[in-house]
């Protein structure tokens, strides 16, 4: 008898407890935050367009690998305005911006790469030279992909010979 009435009393006082809890005041709809404004220079995500393929770092590649084989199976040729990007398709075009001063090009992704961790393309010299980084090497840029889902793919990579 003496149990039953302690086991009683243990969940008369639990009840009592968790009956005067108090609770979380639910937000006034009527107050809403004010979120900071973005700092200058930084665009959302959301507000990119949808051929926003992303922002990082780019590099260029040239003379010491002008004539060899790409991973597309062409030639490089450091004077076409061609890239190696890590997951487009070959033949897929893509547009670069040079953040640092504006300039853009339209190069045609033949190779896969950059294989160095930061960076998401390497464009041709042609292309380095047209973006206006040939003196630094490396400079932060946007991808885009072009109103023209694929760019066109030299004669020579799909025609049969007659």
């Amino acid at each position: 008898m003496r149990a039953s009435t302690v086991v009683i009393l243990l969940a008369l006082g639990m009840g009592l407890s968790t009956g005067c809890a108090s609770r979380a005041a639910k937000p006034d709809s009527r107050e809403e935050p004010n979120p900071s404004p973005p700092s200058p220079g930084v665009t959302r995500r959301e507000q990119m367009p949808r051929s926003y393929l992303g922002e990082g770092l780019a590099s260029f590649y040239g003379p010491g690998l002008h004539g060899r084989p790409t991973a597309s199976g062409e030639r490089f040729n450091q004077n076409e305005l061609t890239a190696a990007h890590r997951k487009e398709r070959f033949g897929s075009c893509v547009r670069v911006v040079n953040m640092e001063n504006g300039r853009s090009v339209q190069v045609r992704v033949n190779d896969r790469g950059p294989y160095v961790d930061g960076r998401i393309i390497d464009v041709s010299k042609a292309a380095a030279s047209k973006l206006g980084m040939l003196d630094k090497g490396v400079v932060r840029v946007r991808l885009y992909r072009c109103k023209d889902a694929v760019s066109e793919i030299p004669r020579a990579m799909w025609a049969v010979p007659v």
